[in-house]
């Protein structure tokens, strides 16, 4: 069983084949399916999706074994029915876009395509040990129940608020464990939940049964592991329902990636499983689980590989899966683009176990089996024959033909030392130009760049690699690479891949380099039969850098919006303060009006403001008429006696 890991980019499905372990699935990240041979050590088949692009593989799952007819054969008969050996041939894979791939490794195509069963990514898939059903999880919340011989859902069921990340049927078929950050049995008849197991902060990546007793003798026991999580939890299916927590938990040194367990049928027999973790070690466990255990338990023995050169580096492990004997252990190490499998016999009474393997010898010998079914043509004794393609060609590196001639032509002179080249080289680059040179003559600078490039390289010489390495001119770049001998390209390449593990300064300039030797020779790249083995390690280690990109893309848009809304909320505070100093002031020009206004707020004179106005302007105007025309004093005093009464009258009504 495999736990498919959806928060590493890293960490790709790769599982071992059920019963035989015959063959290992890979998926790469560009989507392909690779099933290698672990008998032969050989590829066995390859499939490339029609959209392994848009919809990568996110998870395998394989099939129970069947008989399969894999060409016309003699018909059987009775006797020999019984004795055909049931082989591991269909195998399951979900994708990003939420369809379910069935791959047949007998016909080596596809068997069938499930589709319109989820809206989002299927994140998981397992088989039904005896019907012709599968199980799908999806970021949709959903399980899907398929139809196998009909290609169409059976059922549909909404399992979680949170997508489904695991799935696992019991060896009995009756009963289905799911998780998201809770794990729920289902009873598959009545689609209902029989128990839940509530403990786990992050979303569980890895469910199976760890025996197969009935749930109602208390002897059903689960395992669990989440993502970011280093402990397996142990949870006992219990009769009167309380099962809050787990009984047993296993210690590992890092998240789980890949899990096989042998299930247990009695009490008195023991649990055993490997689990391959996220820092490429392998833990083997055997417990006998018949009750709680207070303390985490540590693994029996512990597998970490490495390589044999001065200074070991550690080799990952893939996936392992245990034999038929218990210290008998198939495992997969390297990288995913060719994976070496090998069985290893692991004693485990020791607690930490470090084996030395030389992986680019393995890789050799696997090519070479494949690359001698080739045929190669037959020539004289005294012709030779330079084939690029054959498996181990490493060509000595020899120096350009320019600077052959140069020798031979000055061999009377003192020939120089390398310091002094070296001194040479500075001196030319700081005083010539680009446009002062005459045309059609060869840049001295660029080819001596090529020719210490070259010599360094064959010697090992760090000052000369350091010299040459350091420059910032990417015209000066390419010209010194499109001039390099094919033999050198490779070793360069070498170069280039331990330098970019180092400094991130020396990476930066490496970076370029890189690039150049792509586009001038990468059809002389393409030939290499071990190119698998040189550009593995350098591709694994961009991919390794490139994923921390977008959480830093993640965290520059929080700290840019913090800085924004830190910029805004001072703005608005200095906007707030406003000024209440009156920027203009009207003043009206006669008195009269503003003892009018002071007037308003008694509440003994008439509330009607305009009547007011007007008499005071009539008497200014009878006080005019008076001064120039005193016979009309009493004419005015009538009629202001008048006015008078009327406003009484007024008042009253």
């Amino acid at each position: 069983m495999a736990a498919r890991d959806g928060f590493s980019s890293l960490q790709l499905p790769c599982v071992f084949s059920p019963n035989s372990r015959q063959y290992l699935a890979v998926c790469a990240q560009d989507g392909r399916l690779r099933i290698w041979n672990t008998d032969s050590k050989t590829l066995h088949q390859e499939y490339v999706p029609s959209a392994h692009l848009s919809a990568t593989c996110t998870c395998i799952h394989w099939g129970p074994c069947r008989t399969v007819k894999e060409g016309p054969q003699r018909k059987k008969r009775k006797s020999e029915v019984g004795q055909m050996e049931e082989k591991a041939d269909l195998l399951a894979m979900g994708t990003a876009a939420g369809s379910v791939l069935i791959y047949s490794t007998a016909k080596g195509a596809l068997q069938c395509t499930l589709d319109g069963g989820h809206s989002g990514g299927v994140n998981c898939v397992h088989w039904h040990p005896e019907d012709s059903l599968l199980y799908s999880g999806s970021d949709d919340t959903n399980i899907v129940e398929w139809d196998l011989q009909t290609g169409k859902t059976r059922s549909k069921w909404k399992a979680d608020r949170a997508a489904v990340t695991s799935l696992c049927v019991s060896p009995d078929g009756k009963l289905l464990l799911s998780a998201g950050q809770t794990i729920k049995m289902w009873d598959l008849d009545t689609k209902e939940v029989y128990r839940k197991f509530t403990g786990h902060s992050t979303a569980v990546t890895t469910l199976c049964f760890a025996t197969t007793r009935p749930p109602e003798t208390g002897g059903l026991y689960i395992l669990s592991g989440a993502a970011h999580d280093r402990l397996l939890s142990v949870w006992q299916v219990r009769e009167d329902g309380k099962d809050k927590n787990s009984v047993v938990s296993f210690t590992l040194t890092d998240e789980p990636q890949h899990i096989d367990l042998v299930t247990s049928k009695t009490k008195e027999e023991a649990v055993k499983f490997t689990v391959v973790c996220k820092d490429g070690q392998m833990h083997l466990f055997e417990h006998f689980l018949n009750g709680p255990c207070k303390k985490p338990l540590l693994p029996t023995c512990t597998v970490q590989m490495s390589d044999t050169q001065d200074s070991p580096m550690p080799i990952p492990l893939l996936s392992a899966t245990l034999g038929p004997d218990a210290r008998t252990v198939m495992l997969a190490y390297g990288n995913y683009l060719q994976p070496v499998m090998e069985k290893v016999d692991i004693n485990t009474e020791e607690r930490n176990i470090c084996l030395t393997r030389n992986v680019q010898t393995a890789l050799s010998l696997s090519i070479a089996s494949t690359v001698s079914k080739v045929k190669t043509p037959i020539v004289n004794a005294k012709s030779t024959v330079l084939v690029p393609g054959l498996p181990g060609h490493q060509a000595p590196l020899k120096g350009t033909l320019l600077a052959t001639e140069k020798r031979k032509k000055d061999s009377d002179t003192k020939e120089m030392s390398i310091a002094e080249r070296l001194g040479e080289i500075v001196l030319q680059s700081a005083t010539s130009t680009v446009k002062g040179r005459p045309k059609g003559k060869p840049s001295l600078e660029m080819d001596n760049f090529a020719v210490l490039l070259v010599q360094g390289l064959e010697s090992s010489d760090s000052n000369i690699l350091n010299k040459v390495f350091q420059t910032h001119r990417d015209i000066l770049i390419k010209k010194t690479v499109a001039r390099l001998p094919l033999p050198a390209v490779l070793p360069l390449v070498e170069e280039i891949t331990r330098r970019l593990q180092g400094h991130p300064y020396s990476a930066l300039l490496m970076v370029r380099w890189l690039k150049a030797v792509l586009s001038h020779h990468t059809s002389y790249l393409s030939s290499l039969p071990d190119l698998v083995s040189q550009l593995g390690v350098l591709y694994h280690m961009i991919e390794s850098r490139v994923k921390t990109f977008h959480k830093l893309i993640k965290l520059n848009g929080k700290l840019s919006l913090l800085v924004i809304q830190e910029a805004t909320g001072t703005k608005g505070n200095i906007a707030s303060e406003v000024d209440h100093k009156a920027k203009l002031v009207y003043e009206e020009e006669s008195s009269d009006e503003d003892e009018s206004s002071g007037d308003e707020g008694r509440p003994d004179e008439d509330s009607d403001n305009w009547e007011e106005e007007a008499m005071g302007d009539q008497k200014e105007e009878q006080m005019d008429e008076d001064e120039e025309d005193p016979k009309g004093r009493t004419d005015s005093k009538a009629n202001g006696e008048e006015d008078m009464e009327r406003g009484n009258g007024s008042e009253e009504e």
